[in-house]
């Protein structure tokens, strides 16, 4: 197992439970430069009141803010769901070289850059709970 894959996609993880304790679905990310975090973030689009408060581009925005560029070469992404279109969409334009995330999304799509991880089973196990949970809340 990758050791830095699994402490990031811890810190992925503990982004998304900010998330879900805002009763957002629990989403997290966080974009890593020459092995140092540059950037973390969940999503808030409810809390926003944004349509674009999702977690990769608030950690995409903070990054690039930090960076004082909008190119992001050099970075990776963490991520604890597969990202959406749009997100992709954003993700490719800024240029970051790789995404990797623990849950997928059942709209399928091109992710030539974008690698599921298998390396954090207990992480995966957990969050695959909190997203089952998110949605269970939301049909009661």
């Amino acid at each position: 197992m990758n050791n830095n894959i699994n402490k990031y996609m811890q810190i992925a993880y503990n982004e998304a439970i900010k998330a879900y304790k805002k009763n957002e679905i629990p989403v997290g990310a966080l974009i890593v430069k020459e092995n140092k975090i540059i950037a973390k973030s969940h999503n808030n689009r409810q809390y926003k009141y944004n349509v674009l408060g999702h977690a990769e581009i608030n950690a995409i925005l903070k990054a690039e803010k930090k960076n004082k560029d909008w190119r992001l070469d050099g970075c990776t992404m963490y991520v604890t769901l597969a990202p959406c279109y749009m997100c992709q969409m954003i993700i490719n334009e800024s240029r970051i070289d790789k995404v990797y995330y623990l849950l997928d999304q059942k709209n399928k799509m091109n992710k030539e850059n974008i690698i599921q991880t298998n390396d954090c089973k207990q992480i995966k196990k957990e969050y695959q709970k909190i997203v089952d949970d998110f949605f269970e809340k939301l049909r009661d």
